[in-house]
């Protein structure tokens, strides 16, 4: 599979943080970074860029904010361009520079459809300061479909530059990507398609390649899976799919064995039955992380019938 306007993404260092309050040590962020550089990575994801009036960073990684000084501590320039997701109501409008002082090429508002507009809002001020702008729509499997609609048409009289697909609760199978690239195409025309998916029925991977046929051009992957709860599309499957002779798959794999393997018996992302209920239920997966903790039942089944019997944990 080799199409060469594909884009991969790297969100490691930001999804993975949602298993540990982002507190990964700057010298091992700086060798992921310099690594998918190495790996002809397109983008790296290095954390959000959160309000430290809501979010103290006495108890938060750095990658909860992205501080200027501490990204330039980590990574440099080069063709692989550094990239922040920012929360909708959960951003400091002042801590945006001009792009010309940044190391930031790309930022990434992250929104439900119904605050559709204040993502407009905040997307035109980041890209009026000369950046990139990506809106990820989340919970896309819990819109009703007029609203989802209406945001499309929204963002289609914008200039931001990509709109992407995203499964927040790895519920969706191959048709559902299938129909929802088709319909962000259609409604979305000069403007980047992108995919984002969770793994929690092990689909990340394979609904990825889906919405690559369908004409999605920018791929979100994490090294070993790493990410909220079951994970994301696992970085080196997808580099090792695209078959693009830019990509050097060597630095992802000395990763993994040096960093991600330990790594992962102490966050335990990936797959887990707790992780699968909730992505066959179409639930957030926090009620899945509670339970791996020893909240909620004392068995999977107890576990399932608890979620069938509430609108939302």
């Amino acid at each position: 599979m080799f199409r060469p306007e594909i884009r991969v993404l790297d969100c490691t260092i930001r999804d993975g943080g949602l298993m540990n309050e982002w507190k990964f040590e700057k010298a091992m962020v700086k060798e992921v970074f310099h690594s998918l550089a190495k790996a002809g990575v397109d983008y790296v994801e290095l954390g959000y860029r959160a309000d430290k009036s809501m979010f103290s960073p006495d108890d938060f990684g750095a990658w909860r904010f992205c501080d200027e000084e501490d990204l330039r501590e980590v990574a440099y320039e080069c063709d692989t361009k550094v990239s922040v997701m920012c929360d909708v109501g959960r951003t400091d409008y002042s801590t945006f520079l001009p792009s010309d002082e940044s190391i930031v090429k790309l930022y990434r508002v992250a929104t439900y459809v119904p605050d559709i507009d204040k993502a407009i809002h905040m997307g035109k001020h980041i890209k009026d300061l000369g950046y990139e702008v990506s809106v990820n729509i989340m919970a896309v499997s819990h819109a009703l479909e007029p609203d989802l609609d209406e945001a499309l048409a929204q963002l289609a009289q914008t200039n931001f530059d990509m709109v992407y697909v995203v499964d927040s609760f790895g519920y969706f199978y191959s048709e559902q990507m299938h129909y929802l690239t088709e319909k962000y195409l259609a409604n979305l025309p000069g403007k980047q398609i992108g995919i984002h998916c969770h793994n929690n029925r092990q689909l990340a991977f394979a609904n990825t390649i889906e919405g690559i046929i369908k004409g999605a051009n920018y791929l979100d992957g994490s090294i070993y899976g790493i990410g909220r709860a079951a994970g994301n599309c696992p970085l080196e499957l997808l580099m090792g799919f695209l078959k693009n002779p830019k990509f050097d798959i060597r630095p992802i794999f000395d990763l993994i064995e040096k960093h991600f393997v330990e790594l992962k018996k102490d966050l335990r992302w990936g797959y887990e039955i707790p992780y699968a209920i909730t992505g066959i239920l179409n639930k957030h997966p926090r009620a899945a992380m509670a339970f791996l903790k020893g909240v909620h039942g004392n068995t999977f089944s107890e576990f399932y019938d608890e979620l069938l019997n509430v609108d939302d944990v």
